[in-house]
């Protein structure tokens, strides 16, 4: 056994050239030949840093825990941060000693990724390069169960037309690039199409490069499985026995198929024949039947766990049922008969809504995965509830024997990178850290050395935006008043959004006053220099939520106008601030949209898809009376200057113009908002202005106001 298992080192050892050595060569030129990478399985996930004459050695079990070994080296001994704002580096010819070896290992062999809206509202527009990225921050990051969505709408394709429906039906029943996830949690159809050939077809070779990628790792994706979902009109057309789930906001749900009918063994049979003739069997499907509300009226819920358990292991004995574990799902009659361990629950929101410690049922004996969601909508800003998330972490790996796992089940990603960074740590690291020694760390790892203020700042933003308290149940930020309707008395921008602040808002503005005073020291700093720009943000936010408290108590219409003017100073400032950050611009969301695109035709329903995600996701009735307005804001350059700006001129001018008359009918918002997504003006993709400059300039009107 012991030779065996040196072979097998050996073995793996000569492989680690791939697909480590690229991703070492992608973070800096050169640097495989500066590392030693050494893999040696083991029946735990682990890796080892320690020093081999002038090269540091990682030691691990599989490819992803080495590349976990490797961030970790990277950020606590050679001061370098990967991130999404910046994956590469620039290492010197010999890189810091691994002063003292270092062994971590987790039980924790779950780590799940991705949240169905995660696809639709910040990888919607992506190419093979900006995947490449998202998978090297995958493994360096310990994720080894993403979720992956792509490419199922030339599946359900396939299988309506052996069903009997033409092509073009078939396609009307696909939702449009920006609204694939919530087709596939069964909550609309159609909607943001329709589709055409060549888009299925680059969505298909892209999962196709995306499941190769991740396969190489050794990562185990998880597909979308097959949980009864039919077209609305599938009782007509084809005879079917169906329920009616109902509305989702105001959209028409696909139908559910009655698990007793025996066309719901035949029509998963054809569904997973499809997927794994296009993108290979999994060992994991994710499936989630009346999400969000969706009605059980008539629908006998044991038998329909059976049935899609019994289908998912026809195809894979050894498959597993994913369950987002969010509101009143996985329905506890659905999953109680179901063997223990066929099925993993995702406790989706566990940093405020924990299920683990709700639930009578306990997730009726399944595995579960301890889950950050964190971020609704891709909305940007500041939160997080750092002592809680670590607390409540350990203590379920105490209390719960269940706990396989985490997960970052965040809706949109590219924000708050301090949360995720401390959650994927929390798996390999045996102790609870201490708040104040991480952040500490952690500020010095992103920036590269340890710097007072910036220390002081980052101590500043963990103790009070960073930290809500255990109570705090907000879905995310606490939203901008920039990106709200307007009004005389504005809270969040979303109908679900946060209203009342945990924080006091000139912690926030002092934290970045702090963070500025840095910039002589770290303005070459790339991680520096997008949380100069995006706690500034912050900064300018909260003094505008200052100044909008003023609007309903205004004495008379000259202090109205004079509010109303310092807004909108501060809302352009936003605008300008913003462009000096690509990542903070409309720009590269629009242009990636349309560069997806084959033919003008597409070109412009890609760019729609894209605006109309992120103002009034959908038309009036699910805008409004679906409440689904402004649900993915975005602070963004660009979109502050048009979008935001049009609606708060409209409001401001319609104040002003009918001062004293309280008969006076509001803007119709929607009127102002829905020209806007149809326009096709450009914006800029690349910077357009100096982020020091810019945060200095942010900071002097605030004090002026």
């Amino acid at each position: 056994m012991l030779l065996m298992l040196m072979s097998v080192s050996v073995a793996f050892a000569r492989k680690s050239d791939s697909p480590v050595k690229e991703l070492l060569e992608r973070i800096d030129a050169g640097l495989s030949k500066k590392i030693d990478v050494v893999i040696s399985p083991a029946r735990e996930d682990y890796f080892e840093l320690s020093q081999r004459g002038s090269r540091p050695c990682v030691k691990a079990n599989s490819y992803v825990s080495a590349a976990v070994g490797i961030n970790w080296y990277l950020k606590y001994h050679a001061g370098v941060h990967l991130s999404w704002n910046c994956m590469t580096a620039s290492l010197p010819d010999v890189l810091p000693a691994v002063k003292v070896p270092e062994r971590h290992a987790t039980p924790m062999d779950m780590r799940y990724y991705l949240n169905y809206c995660t696809h639709s509202y910040s990888m919607a527009f992506w190419d093979e390069a900006r995947w490449q990225r998202e998978i090297d921050w995958m493994a360096l990051h310990g994720i080894n169960m993403p979720l992956c969505i792509t490419g199922t709408g030339e599946v359900w394709r396939n299988v309506l037309l052996k069903l009997g429906y033409s092509d073009a039906e078939a396609k009307q029943f696909v939702a449009g690039p920006g609204f694939q996830a919530w087709w596939l949690m069964n909550n609309l159809e159609g909607w943001g199409g329709p589709v055409t050939d060549a888009m299925l077809e680059r969505d298909r070779r892209l999962q196709q490069y995306i499941l190769k990628e991740m396969r190489r790792w050794g990562m185990h994706p998880v597909l979308p499985g097959y949980s009864g979902m039919v077209p609305h009109d599938a009782a007509a057309r084809l005879g079917l026995p169906v329920a009616d789930p109902g509305k989702w906001c105001g959209y028409n749900r696909p139908a559910f198929l009655s698990p007793d009918a025996k066309e719901f063994s035949r029509i998963a049979d054809l569904y997973y024949q499809e997927l794994h003739r296009l993108y290979g069997a999994a060992d994991y499907y994710s499936m989630d039947p009346f999400h969000e509300g969706g009605r059980t009226d008539g629908v006998d819920l044991a038998a329909a766990g059976q049935a899609i358990m019994k289908a998912m292991k026809k195809q894979n004995p050894r498959a597993v049922w994913v369950a987002q574990a969010w509101q009143g799902n996985p329905r506890s009659e659905l999953i109680k008969g179901l063997k223990p361990g066929d099925m993993v629950a995702l406790d989706l929101h566990v940093e405020s809504v924990p299920q683990w410690t709700r639930r009578a049922d306990k997730f009726a004996g399944h595995p579960w995965l301890y889950c950050m969601l964190l971020n609704f909508g891709g909305n940007v800003g500041l939160h997080g509830k750092i002592d809680w998330l670590i607390e409540q972490f350990y203590r379920a790996r105490q209390a719960s024997p269940q706990l396989k796992g985490v997960g970052l089940t965040m809706e949109g990603i590219e924000n708050n990178p301090v949360m995720y960074e401390l959650l994927c740590e929390l798996p390999w690291r045996e102790e609870a850290p201490d708040r104040r020694e991480w952040i500490q760390a952690y500020a010095a790892a992103r920036y590269g050395t340890a710097d007072a203020d910036a220390a002081d700042a980052w101590h500043l933003l963990a103790s009070t935006i960073y930290n809500a308290p255990e109570a705090n149940r907000q879905q995310g930020t606490h939203e901008s008043v920039f990106c709200a309707r307007p009004s005389d008395a504005p809270r969040g921008a979303s109908t679900w959004g946060a209203a009342e602040p945990y924080y006091e808002g000139a912690d926030v503005i002092e934290a970045a006053r702090r963070l500025l005073a840095a910039a002589p020291r770290l303005s070459r700093n790339d991680n520096y220099l997008y949380d100069l720009v995006d706690v500034t943000r912050q900064a300018v936010a909260e003094k505008a939520r200052q100044v909008s408290g003023g609007f309903s108590t205004a004495a008379d219409r000259d202090e109205y106008s004079r509010r109303a003017d310092s807004f909108m100073s501060l809302l352009l400032m936003q605008d300008s601030l913003l462009s000096s950050r690509s990542e903070f611009m409309l720009g590269p969301w629009i242009a990636s949209a349309r560069a997806c695109g084959s033919t003008l035709q597409e070109k412009d329903l890609y760019e729609y898809n894209a605006r109309v995600q992120i103002t009034t996701w959908g038309l009036r009735t699910a805008a409004d009376r679906g409440g689904l307005h402004d649900y993915a804001h975005r602070e963004w350059s660009g979109l502050l200057g048009s979008f935001y700006a049009r609606r708060w001129k409209a409001w401001f001018d319609h104040r002003l113009s009918t001062w004293g008359d309280t008969s006076a009918t509001a803007p119709d918002f929607y009127l102002i908002e829905e020209p806007w997504t149809l326009e096709r003006d450009t914006y800029p993709s690349i910077p357009q202005a100096d982020a020091v400059e810019m945060a200095t300039r942010a900071m002097r009107l605030i004090d002026s106001i």
